[in-house]
């Protein structure tokens, strides 16, 4: 930063994304931004979900109102089951936390830019974001930084179900077999449904064949 400002392009901000996936550009974290939650989204093609569908009082949310504005392209957003057409310059704002929201991208430019943050109280990061940094270390196999961004968020939130899924599958993509196998056991434990989850992700190849390997849920 010069002068007390930074001035950058979207496209020079680091981001992250997942074949088939829009990009995530990661506004708050490499301005380094503390007073309020602020990333943006890039579709990588028509079609594609570009704002999953959540509310903000799940385990991974931060409890926020959020505003959503469409910088580029046309997306279609859906809140409480209400289809909402959202045209380039579109401002749409989500009060209530309570509120399902998601966005599809109509063309391939749209772009989305995400604003939040909770009433009243100062800001922290979500679980999700906090999660989703490690997850980007997919891309570069840099197994020991998702590793240790996992396991700072796991100390302070120890029956976080995905972030100790998240950690088992990185710890068995860096041969740590034994602690992945821990973590992915106490994951199973909080959220069974991982159990069917886990017979086929890739990321556990190494320990499947482990005797101690969670079985497939018999969970309805």
């Amino acid at each position: 930063m010069t002068n007390g400002f930074q001035l950058l392009r979207l496209d020079e901000i680091e981001g992250y994304a997942e074949d088939g996936r829009p990009r995530w550009h990661m506004i708050r974290s490499v301005l380094g931004i503390e007073s309020f939650g602020i990333n943006a989204w890039r579709a990588t093609a028509a079609g594609q979900e570009i704002i999953g569908e959540h509310d903000e009082l799940g385990s991974g949310a931060g409890g926020h109102e959020e505003l959503y504005f469409v910088l580029s392209g046309r997306a279609t957003f859906t809140i409480d089951g209400e289809r909402v057409d959202a045209p380039a310059g579109s401002i749409l704002f989500v009060k209530d936390p309570a509120t399902r929201r998601g966005a599809v991208a109509d063309e391939a430019s749209t772009e989305i830019l995400v604003i939040g943050g909770r009433p009243g109280a100062a800001f922290s990061v979500s679980p999700w974001e906090r999660s989703a940094e490690a997850l980007r270390c997919w891309t570069t196999g840099d197994w020991g930084r998702a590793i240790e961004i996992l396991n700072v968020q796991l100390g302070e939130e120890p029956a976080n179900a995905n972030v100790l899924y998240n950690l088992a599958c990185a710890e068995s993509r860096s041969g740590r077999n034994g602690a992945a196998i821990e973590h992915l056991t106490r994951a199973v434990e909080l959220v069974p449904r991982f159990a069917e989850l886990a017979q086929t992700d890739g990321d556990l190849d190494s320990i499947r064949g482990d005797g101690r390997f969670p079985p497939p849920s018999t969970a309805p």
